[in-house]
């Protein structure tokens, strides 16, 4: 028979292998394996199972193992919220015929409340759920991927834990599930830091970037642009894939002159590199191809061979983490551009493709435990500068960053405004509590290949408003319009007086609230695709009703009731209350 544990809030689970030893505190259980075979734990290795004793309309919201996806929708009708699903023919993570999986932790919204069942740690082994319909009732599954290691390889028996909670608000349970997350892994400093505020090239110039575009838009920041703080240096300024500290020809003078030249003008510098791959002409993967991840014959292993091959520069190479001359590399690369060049930001990109499966040097590693080996290595070269993550694995990420990408990249149209505003807020909860959130950079200004409409940019902005997290700016600073850097000022004012995320109390999205001062609340309200409708906002007292963006007054006295419209289609609105 299964092991039964009924947890404090009365929730029933079942645990089916007698190998699983479990530790109960109150709602969250810890798992260690007490086998005394040494069978390789398969990638669908069950942990545990619950009923799902909702209506079948209830919404489920799960996250994805990596950035790009999330879940949404009902438990027999799951919908993606982005692009790249982790079961699509380009990631590939697992096959698209199987259950349909929810990485990390996962949200029902249903008529009696709210229900949390999530992963509490991630130290070795990606945890996810799924639904199993049988004839008159549904589980809910939750498994471990053991990427099929042997127990006697590994470094300790401890598995995973996870916690499942329900109650009436889904912020306290947010709240909740961040605390015990902590427990197993601390959050970084730059976590509860004032966010980043700058500029960053790849917008701007994508990989075209040029020594010259980064001298120009740094001149730009003065008068109403001297607060963009950071200047982000992004993907382009390297010689190849892997050979960080090799500018190519478009920089001249090299990255540490650059460098050297934004401290000169008071600001602070900032880096890509993308530190897990390499490209097949990198001097890296010339020199040291004994540094790679392979196939069990013994062969280098392409990206492409399991998973997404990667935007330019193709095919990638995957370094082995659990190789301690490995960690030293990234170790050096990071602690010369620290040291030595003063980076005090390193923005880490195609932090997924560390985490993939494959031979490497230390057996009974898997993919997430050596990329958070890598991790380690590069938090020690970084020192005190911030890391941000970005196309990274979620949960094995805990304890990694300072700040963290929630959302593909922005792209001036209205169906990718859409897109990344609904990844942002499932995940704005997170906020100072795991990561600070990178919602991805202000894009106000069109390019000559990228344009939209100005209530497009209207909604983006209502969205970064409503956000927060870093307010890095992707435009050509030269460019800025009018309406660009009235935004840009807006949303640092908002900034300068909280670094607090709205709060959205459902999940539709409609409404984030957020306290700015003693004496004002923001509203910030969205329609995604829907028809115009009028929206009622309240307050606890008498108080008059602005526009945020114009500082219109839309009501002549206080009131504690105010009627808001909201326009057909893709449509914002953000008000401020003052007393």
């Amino acid at each position: 028979m299964a092991q039964k544990i009924e947890l404090s809030n009365g929730r029933i689970v079942n645990v089916p292998n007698f190998d699983v030893r479990i530790e109960q505190t109150q709602n969250e259980l810890n798992f260690s394996y007490q086998g005394i075979n040494n069978d390789g734990l398969s990638e669908r290795f069950l942990l545990c199972q619950t009923v799902f004793d909702y209506e079948r309309s209830a919404v489920v919201l799960g996250d994805g193992f990596q950035m790009l996806c999330q879940t949404t929708g009902t438990a027999f009708t799951p919908t993606p919220v982005g692009r790249c699903p982790d079961n699509s023919s380009t990631y590939r993570i697992y096959p698209p015929r199987d259950p349909q999986r929810y990485y990390n932790y996962m949200v029902i919204e249903s008529s009696s409340g709210y229900a949390l069942f999530g992963f509490t740690s991630c130290h070795r082994f990606a945890g996810y759920f799924e639904f199993e319909h049988r004839d008159n009732h549904t589980l809910v599954n939750a498994y471990l991927d053991g990427e099929n290691s042997h127990p006697q390889d590994w470094s300790s028996n401890q598995l995973e834990s996870m916690v499942f909670l329900q109650g009436e608000s889904l912020s306290e349970l947010y709240t909740e599930f961040s605390r015990l997350i902590e427990t197993h892994h601390p959050k970084r400093d730059g976590v509860t830091a004032n966010a980043p505020i700058g500029w960053c090239s790849w917008y701007a110039y994508y990989a075209d970037v040029k020594q010259q575009d980064i001298v120009d838009n740094l001149e730009a920041m003065h008068s109403d642009l001297m607060a963009l703080e950071y200047v982000l240096i992004d993907d382009g300024y390297q010689a190849f894939m892997g050979d960080w500290l090799t500018p190519s020809d478009k920089f001249p003078s090299g990255i540490h002159s650059v460098i050297q030249a934004i401290k000169s003008k008071g600001k602070k510098p900032a880096i890509w590199l993308a530190p897990f791959i390499a490209q097949p002409e990198s001097q890296l993967f010339q020199h040291h191809p004994d540094w790679f991840v392979t196939h069990e014959n013994g062969q280098p292993l392409k990206a492409e061979d399991i998973t997404y091959a990667g935007w330019r520069c193709t095919p990638w190479y995957i370094l082995d983490t659990s190789n301690p001359v490995v960690q030293e590399h990234l170790t050096l690369v990071v602690k010369t551009m620290r040291e030595e060049w003063g980076v005090e930001m390193f923005k880490l990109d195609a932090n997924y493709w560390g985490t993939l499966k494959g031979a490497r040097y230390q057996s009974g590693v898997t993919g997430v435990e050596a990329y958070r080996m890598g991790m380690e290595a590069i938090a020690e070269g970084a020192g005190d500068a911030m890391i941000l993550g970005c196309n990274a694995p979620m949960w094995p990420s805990l304890g990694m960053v300072d700040a963290m990408r929630v959302s593909d990249d922005v792209e001036r149209s209205a169906s990718r405004f859409e897109q990344i505003a609904k990844e942002t807020f499932y995940r704005s909860w997170q906020h100072r509590k795991l990561w600070q959130i990178d919602p991805d950079c202000a894009t106000f200004v069109s390019l000559s290949n990228q344009a939209t409409d100005r209530q497009n940019y209207e909604f983006h902005r209502d969205a970064l408003l409503a956000c927060g997290g870093l307010l890095l700016s992707g435009d050509p600073l030269p460019d800025l319009t009018p309406f660009a850097k009235q935004s840009l000022s807006k949303l640092i004012l908002r900034h300068k007086h909280t670094q607090q995320a709205a709060r959205f109390t459902a999940l539709n999205l409609h409404h984030a609230f957020l306290p700015v001062t003693e004496h004002n609340e923001l509203h910030c309200l969205f329609n995604y695709q829907q028809p115009g409708r009028e929206v009622t906002l309240t307050s606890d007292h008498p108080v008059y009703w602005y526009d945020y963006w114009t500082g219109e007054r839309l009501m002549n006295e206080p009131t504690q009731v105010i009627e808001v419209p909201l326009e057909p289609g893709l449509s914002s609105r953000a008000i401020i209350t003052s007393i």
